[in-house]
């Protein structure tokens, strides 16, 4: 055998060599495309009814969100409405409340005087000082502290 026939032959087993290794390359490249081929199919299949239920719940929420805003304004009309009912009760009741607390407070004072003196209150002087008028009774509070 000659050198060339040598070469030839060693050529043709590294031919044969990577032929065979390309086939088996080939091979599990399309093993590896059917399974990917099979998982998407069964992933589309899985994911369809997924999406169908992701919709009806967010149908779900949007409905309730509803709801709630419909409840939330019914609350804020309710505390309106005791806002209104509170300032009509406090003008209707406060006013005429004070004005007869007031008048119990000056029948007891009068009835309290009375009772202390048994003769009839005298009339409170006044006397100014320095541009302030100073109560009657406060200044003989003063005068006696200062006599004694």
């Amino acid at each position: 055998m000659s050198g060339g026939e040598v070469a030839g032959i060693l050529v043709a087993v590294f031919w044969a060599i990577l032929v065979s290794f390309l086939a088996v390359a080939l091979v599990r490249l399309a093993q590896t495309l059917r399974a990917t081929t099979k998982l998407v199919a069964d992933v589309t299949d899985q994911a369809v009814p997924l999406l169908a239920d992701a919709s009806a719940a967010v149908r779900s929420a949007q409905t309730q969100i509803e709801r709630v805003d419909a409840i939330a304004s019914d609350v804020q009309e309710v505390t309106s409405n005791a806002s209104a009912l509170s300032t009509t009760v406090a003008s209707t009741f406060g006013g005429p409340l004070v004005k007869v607390a007031a008048f119990g407070y000056g029948v007891r004072r009068a009835i309290g005087g009375r009772k202390e003196g048994d003769a009839p209150a005298r009339a409170s002087r006044r006397t100014v000082i320095v541009g302030r008028t100073v109560p009657g009774a406060r200044r003989e509070k003063r005068t006696r502290g200062k006599r004694d």
